[in-house]
């Protein structure tokens, strides 16, 4: 399987080994992976060529290292493009998972200044705000807080939703959604998003947060999201600007 002769680097070599058994399910999602020690006896090679390889597969994402336990292969992530616009329900099915929604908190309150400016209405307005965990296949994704105007959907109405909220702006409601601005960052999870997401201390997160506008130009909803950086990767198709 290493071919000492070949000009390929050997610590390449076995690289691709690994990700090959990755890939091919050989090894799966959460095994262990054998010591640098083992691998450097198994194919006669040093244990530093071993730790560039493994070091480079970590760098890549397929391999986690926890420390007095070992290297394990990592959980697959989810990639999301952002040319388009889906919601968390929509994503999950398309990828054959089941979703599932736990609501924390939900409460009719006055919209402040920077919510009212977010959704384009006055100071004082009835906002719903929702926070919720998302899950998949009742493994936790993110943690959502949804502000929405009280007129668009009310506590009552919501909590009983039984289809994804787009679903519900479109099809129950009528409306178009049109369009959104978002804006990503990294941080380190809270403790409070440590609890929720399952995460351990300084567990990095994905913010996102988004403003989405019906065709009449309206903003119906401003969500803020974190997302376990262990279980998303978010992707972008960047065309180059001819000018």
């Amino acid at each position: 399987m290493i071919n000492k002769n070949s000009k390929i680097p050997i610590y390449y070599q076995l690289e691709n080994l690994i990700r090959t058994q990755i890939e091919q399910r050989e090894l799966l999602p959460g095994d262990a992976l054998p010591s640098e020690r083992m691998y450097a006896e198994t194919y006669d090679i040093s244990r530093m060529t071993v730790r560039q390889a493994i070091n480079n597969l970590a760098i890549e994402g397929l391999i986690t290292r926890q420390k007095g336990k070992g290297t394990f292969v990592a959980e697959k992530k989810f990639q999301q493009a952002l040319q388009g616009l889906t919601g968390f329900s929509e994503d999950m099915f398309a990828r054959g998972l089941q979703p599932s929604n736990r609501i924390i908190h939900l409460e009719e309150i006055e919209a402040t200044p920077m919510i009212a400016a977010k959704l384009m209405i006055s100071v004082g307005e009835p906002v719903l705000v929702s926070e919720r965990l998302r899950l998949a296949d009742q493994a936790p994704i993110s943690l959502e807080t949804i502000y929405t105007p009280t007129k668009i959907v009310d506590k009552e109405t919501f909590s009983n939703i039984k289809i994804s909220f787009y679903q519900y702006i479109e099809q129950q409601l009528g409306y178009e959604i049109a369009h959104a601005a978002q804006e990503i960052e990294s941080s380190l999870a809270t403790p409070y998003e440590q609890k929720h997401l399952k995460l351990k201390k300084g567990d990095p997160v994905l913010y996102m947060r988004r403003t989405t506008f019906l065709s009449n130009g309206k903003p119906f909803e401003y969500v803020t999201s974190a997302y376990r950086a262990d279980k998303y990767i978010f992707t972008l198709q960047m065309p180059r600007n001819s000018d």
